[in-house]
């Protein structure tokens, strides 16, 4: 008779636990998952997913502002944002089921409510406990917000995402990828649009060349930035809110939301209790293999607070099952992870950004081009391309692609191959470009752009 209930038991049903908890299954493993929500997590149901169809709709009006310069007679649109939020939920209810066969056919038994970790070995939902032999966590993150005078007023990206109705001015505080993205969808939709960050420039972490670029292409949008600032308090009106910055500005809104981080959804489940050693911001720590501080209890995901991509969780998530159900050992690995930022224009990038590499190797090749992409010659709209290679010199290896444009991320995913394969600038210069496309500029670009010498790494 088995020793445990279940060879693996996940607690949370999002990307990264439905993924290793299926691939588990798939290799004969007894298998439970738990959640305590709809099944599907934060991409599916809270965050890539709908979020991506926003700013798909979103994009129609740059569409019908271009197809007159190719000849196109379009009356004017008329946009309908409960009809979009409605046919948006109809397709995450659809891939909620999804979710729940994929768990069925691998013969994954899924467990909902609330989980709690009695001890290293068992798990309480409901009153009832389940053990297994091994555990693993995927319970991801969630928004959070400072205190101050009038937070409760304000809205998370959870919300924003099922608003009744399109506002006509939103506050957003915050210049991560979350604030940028939904700058972009409610300015696309029509609404007036100010983002208040605290840093100089947006998407701390990004390429200088890119961040710089997007805010002013936002601008240019007509979303208005307020760099180097903070919120002192917000009060609601009758009509609205004021949000009062600590420059002295009152700024009118409809709404207010706020995107300025996250934490992980480790709160209450049991784990510092059985010894599972947990950082300052109550993320969970863990070694190369997803281990935590108690050997068979692993963590995946938004949860460990490092690269919070669902890409990352289902990547890590499978190398589990790999490790402890098919004798196939293999640690996740968390180099040249390409990215994404569906912006308006999008950005995608790879590797090192100029200033990373220029820490890591001292001098390295930078190679630039901005460009107005040749759709833009007909519409008239004078938004520019930003393309960006960073090359170690002494290996000739590509160590950077960065890229502002329209299919950013569809063309640095290809690129990704090529940093992960580690190759070299000659490799690039050799490869035949696609004529006419904006990805062809990565093969062509010839001449090194000269920085100040002050930029190089100390």
């Amino acid at each position: 008779m088995p020793r445990y209930d279940f060879d693996l038991l996940t607690i949370g049903a999002g990307s990264g636990g439905v993924a290793g908890s299926r691939r588990a299954g798939s290799y004969g493993a007894r298998v439970a998952i738990c959640e305590q929500g709809r099944v599907g997590g934060t991409c599916v149901l809270r965050g890539c997913v709908p979020k991506k169809l926003l700013v798909y709709g979103a994009q129609f009006s740059d569409a019908f502002e271009d197809a007159a310069g190719f000849g196109w007679s379009v009356a004017p649109p008329a946009f309908d944002w409960p009809r979009l939020i409605a046919a948006k939920n109809k397709e995450l209810d659809r891939l909620e089921g999804v979710y729940r066969t994929l768990l069925k056919n691998a013969n994954v038994a899924l467990i909902e409510g609330r989980a709690v970790v009695v001890d290293p070995h068992t798990v309480e939902v409901n009153g009832r406990r389940y053990t297994a032999d091994n555990i693993m966590i995927a319970t991801g993150g969630h928004p959070t917000t400072p205190e101050l005078p009038g937070i409760e007023h304000v809205i998370s990206s959870n919300e924003a995402l099922d608003l009744p109705q399109l506002p006509r001015r939103i506050v957003i505080v915050g210049g991560g990828y979350i604030a940028v993205e939904f700058a972009g969808i409610f300015r696309g939709f029509g609404a007036e649009v100010v983002e208040i960050i605290r840093r100089e420039e947006l998407l701390y972490g990004f390429d200088d060349d890119v961040r710089v670029a997007l805010a002013q292409e936002m601008r240019n949008r007509g979303i208005e930035i307020h760099t180097r600032c903070q919120v002192a308090r917000i009060e609601k009106f009758p009509h609205g809110y004021s949000v009062f910055t600590t420059h002295g500005q009152e700024i009118s809104a409809d709404l207010v939301m706020y995107a300025t981080g996250r934490k992980p959804n480790t709160a209450g489940l049991g784990l510092a209790e059985i010894g599972v050693a947990l950082n300052a911001e109550g993320a969970i720590e863990v070694d190369a293999w997803q281990r935590t501080t108690v050997p068979n209890i692993y963590a995946v995901g938004d949860v460990t607070d490092r690269l919070n991509l669902t890409p990352v969780a289902i990547a890590e998530a499978r190398a589990i099952a790999e490790t402890l159900c098919n004798d196939n050992p293999i640690k996740m690995d968390h180099d040249d992870v390409p990215t994404a930022v569906f912006s308006n224009p999008p950005i995608g990038a790879v590797g090192l950004t100029e200033e990373a590499a220029r820490r890591q190797f001292g001098e390295v090749d930078v190679y630039l081009a901005r460009f107005r992409p040749m759709k833009n010659t007909l519409s008239g709209r004078e938004e520019r391309t930003v393309m960006k290679l960073i090359v170690e010199p002494r290996s000739d290896r590509v160590v950077g692609c960065h890229m502002l444009g329209p299919d950013a991320p569809e063309i640095i995913q290809g690129l990704a191959i090529a940093i992960k394969c580690g190759a070299t600038k000659k490799q690039f210069d050799q490869t035949v470009g696609i004529h006419p496309s904006a990805a062809e500029e990565f093969v062509t670009m010839r001449d090194k752009l000269v920085r100040p010498t002050k930029l190089a790494a100390e």
